[in-house]
C-alpha cells in the first residue's frame, strides 16, 4: 500500500495567503501604533528656516548661560512658580515672564500663560497643568530686551486631581 500525500488545494493557498497577509498587517498597525504613541520629536514649521538659524540662536543661548542668570520653574497644585536670580541666589528684577506649555506629541493642549510679578525675581500663575509630559519655554523681559529664554522638559505624573 502506498500511503496518500496530502494534496494542497485551493483552500490551503487561500489560507496561506490570509494567514500571511494577516501577519504583515498586524505587524504594520503594531509598529504604526508604537511609532504614534512613542514618538517625542518636535516638528518646526520650515525646516531650511531653521537650519539657517540655528548657529545663531546656540550663539545666543551660549551668551545667556554665561550671564549667570538662572531660572527655576515648579510647579504645585494649580500653580505654576518662577524664580530668576543669580547663581549666587539674588533675584534679577524683570517685567515679564511667560512661560508655553507644549506637549511634545500634538498641540490639543498647548498653552501659554503670562506670570505675575510676586516680588522681585519671583513670578507665579494659577493655570490647571494635565498629568503627563510638557516642554516648557519661559521668556523672561526686562523693559522689552529679552533676559532669559530657557526650555526644558518635564513629566508632570500625579498631578491630575
Amino acid at each position: 500500500m502506498i500511503p496518500r500525500t496530502p494534496e494542497f488545494t485551493g483552500r490551503h493557498m487561500l489560507l496561506t495567503t490570509v494567514a500571511f497577509f494577516g501577519v504583515v498587517i498586524s505587524v504594520n498597525v503594531t509598529m504604526a501604533y508604537l511609532a504614534s504613541s512613542s514618538w517625542s520629536g518636535l516638528v518646526v514649521e520650515n525646516t531650511y528656516v531653521a537650519s539657517q538659524e540655528f548657529n545663531g540662536k546656540a550663539a545666543a543661548m551660549k551668551a545667556m548661560a554665561a550671564s549667570g542668570i538662572v531660572g527655576t520653574l515648579s510647579l504645585k497644585d494649580n500653580a505654576i512658580h518662577y524664580n530668576i536670580g543669580t547663581r549666587d541666589g539674588a533675584p534679577v528684577d524683570v517685567d515679564t515672564v511667560t512661560a508655553t506649555f507644549k506637549r511634545p506629541v500634538g498641540d490639543h493642549e498647548d498653552f501659554q500663560v503670562t506670570l505675575e510679578k510676586v516680588s522681585a525675581g519671583r513670578f507665579q500663575a494659577l493655570h490647571r497643568v494635565a498629568a503627563g509630559e510638557w516642554i516648557i519655554e519661559v521668556l523672561s523681559h526686562r523693559q522689552g530686551k529679552l533676559v532669559m529664554h530657557e526650555a526644558t522638559r518635564i513629566a508632570t505624573a500625579g498631578i491630575d486631581p
